[in-house]
């Protein structure tokens, strides 16, 4: 029809899925779309998500009518390949960890924290594609000398569409060449003396363009646009305007916002990325967000409807009861060897409803400590935007509100990474415009109507209080944060032990026994006491044996009174039990 608006596509090849959506590119109305499961793991092949991609678009109805495409994919991976341009091995996803011991050297020598943040705007995490470069050379010499080039996911999607030739074809743009540690936002250039630093030497690298540049075409003659991060493409798509705050849940929890200054956070909470229409995005990433309502979801034996129902039951604050939800370890605060737990287990609140409370607010809880690190950096928060899979529950809708402490907006549904990338494409198609184009967006606002900061507070209490995951060894010093003895049952709990027959199992075990009560003050000879608790048949955790009573005292108690009895109850070492500090409010 004359007049009509091309159609561009915009594709998110996301950790668990690749999504296709086909948009007007004028409106920006989905006018079809498709999708294909991507397998699981924290690394994959990379050819995995090419032919994931092949099936997406073919669900979508092709491209045959498609005039422009872009690409979002999943941040920080990283993608080795040699000469000929073969993969080399498996890529390593973002929420790999075992490059946490790399990261930590790294940051070291660099100067610390704050010389990261001068260089590239970010603290290295394990999830960083510059501390699995270390990890790469460190422990696979032999796939590392056959690197030639380095791409990240969306780089090498944007390569093969565009034919796969030779290297230096690689294309990537500014915002998830942040996400790198090799890239500096402020510089707007790769730092090749950190590639030497992590990697030994500089291999070839994808080509940085600007918000609207074309990476090329498809065979068919289909235009290519840049692509991006997920995260920066789901700006993108929400149309997210300085002053807005974005918190997306899905696999990983992100807290963002779009500024017009790069951010350099030395505490390393706060990424300082670059976004994709040449402004800047600080961004809090944090590991556990949709999974931990998975869990909770398959722990109670209820789909995820009846979870929110559930939780919608059991008060604000779940009458004490808290879930620290470290199921895949941590990244803000950087905790990778951490486990999720239980606190405040009493006859009351062990019911169904309250845990499944427990599990959405502790969720929330961590979403709000970064809301609260991006305003505290410099970052006007008047809204939250909510997006992902997991706001989507009417309980998360309902909740979020009250713990975020400030207006949410909640977006109609739909899969906002895509429909960035799309926008993209449509900009790349009229790249002389300063801005892309305008596309509308349905949206409901939830007003807070009350505060929880109680339940934050209660929070930031337990969230320091973790155990290791079964088989790592921390890289981290332990915390000088003193913490007071446990005085009941304690779950340590990760993704894969989320069941309702294995917690029954587990919890008769001798690794998942009771941390046990204080000891009498007959017991103050320390080790003494615990030598002749073990030649008498008991099985004692390593607690410190100097501050002993008869009286049970919960871990958890109103912040008053942990202020009036901290001197006289908190004992000076810990053992059992890893404390860490909570985010910077």
């Amino acid at each position: 029809m004359p007049g009509r608006a091309p159609l561009v596509a915009g594709v998110d090849s996301s950790t668990q899925s690749c999504k296709v959506v086909i948009c007007d590119a004028g409106s920006g109305a989905v006018v079809r779309s498709g999708r294909a499961p991507h397998p699981p793991g924290t690394e994959v092949a990379p050819g995995a998500w090419w032919q994931a991609l092949g099936r997406a678009i073919d669900d979508a109805g092709g491209l045959a009518d498609v005039a422009a495409v872009g690409v979002a994919g999943q941040q920080h991976g990283l993608v080795c390949l040699d000469e000929d341009g073969r993969v080399v091995r498996d890529a390593l996803l973002w929420n790999d960890t075992r490059s946490a011991r790399a990261a930590t050297h790294l940051v070291a020598e660099l100067g610390g924290p704050k010389g990261w943040a001068d260089a590239v705007g970010s603290v290295p995490v394990a999830s960083f594609t510059v501390t699995k470069l270390r990890w790469l050379a460190e422990h696979e010499p032999d796939a590392a000398a056959r690197v030639a080039a380095v791409c990240l996911p969306h780089d090498y999607l944007t390569w093969r569409l565009c034919g796969a030739g030779d290297l230096a074809g690689l294309r990537t743009d500014r915002g998830d060449a942040s996400g790198t540690g090799y890239w500096s936002p402020a510089e707007g250039a790769y730092r090749d003396d950190i590639l030497c630093l992590a990697f030994g030497r500089v291999p070839a690298l994808p080509r940085v363009l600007g918000p609207c540049q074309a990476a090329g075409t498809t065979p068919e003659g289909v235009l290519v646009a840049a692509g991006t991060g997920d995260n920066m493409a789901a700006a993108l798509g929400l149309d997210a305007a300085v002053g807005d705050a974005v918190v997306s849940l899905g696999t990983s929890g992100t807290a963002y916002g779009t500024t017009r200054f790069p951010a350099a956070d030395a505490t390393g909470v706060i990424a300082g990325f670059a976004d994709a229409a040449g402004e800047f995005l600080p961004l809090v990433c944090t590991l556990n967000a949709a999974g931990v309502l998975d869990a909770a979801a398959r722990m109670l034996g209820v789909d995820h409807d009846r979870l929110a129902e559930l939780a919608m039951c059991a008060p604000p604050g779940a009458d004490g009861l808290v879930l620290v939800p470290y199921l895949e370890g941590e990244r803000a605060p950087s905790l990778p060897d951490a486990s999720g737990a239980l606190h405040g287990l009493t006859g009351r609140n062990s019911t169904p409803a309250h845990l499944a409370r427990a599990a959405v607010e502790g969720m929330l809880c961590g979403l709000a400590d970064a809301l609260d690190a991006l305003a505290a950096s410099g970052l006007a928060t008047g809204r939250v935007l909510l997006t992902g899979g997991a706001a989507r529950s009417p309980a998360v809708a309902a909740i979020a509100p009250a713990l975020f402490e400030r207006p949410v907006v909640l977006p109609k549904p739909a899969e906002y990474a895509a429909i960035g990338a799309a926008r993209q494409a449509a900009w790349a198609l009229n790249p002389y415009g300063d801005h892309p184009p305008k596309w509308g967006t349905r949206r409901t606002v939830l007003p807070p109507d009350r505060s929880d900061a109680a339940v934050r507070r209660r929070y930031a209490d337990a969230s320091g209080c973790y155990l290791k995951r079964p088989g790592t060894v921390s890289d981290h010093p332990p915390s000088r944060r003193r913490q007071p003895t446990p005085a009941w049952p304690a779950l340590r709990m990760t993704a894969s032990s989320w069941s309702p027959d294995d917690i029954a199992s587990r919890t008769r075990t001798d690794e998942h026994r009771p941390l046990p009560v204080r000891w009498t003050s007959a017991w103050r000879c320390g080790q003494a006491g615990w030598l002749a608790g073990w030649l008498a048949g008991c099985r004692i955790s390593m607690l410190p044996f100097s501050r002993f009573t008869s009286k049970n005292r919960p871990l958890i108690r109103h912040p008053s009174a942990v202020r009036r009895r901290r001197s006289r109850y908190t004992p000076k070492h810990s053992y059992g039990v890893s404390r860490a500090r909570s985010p910077a409010p």
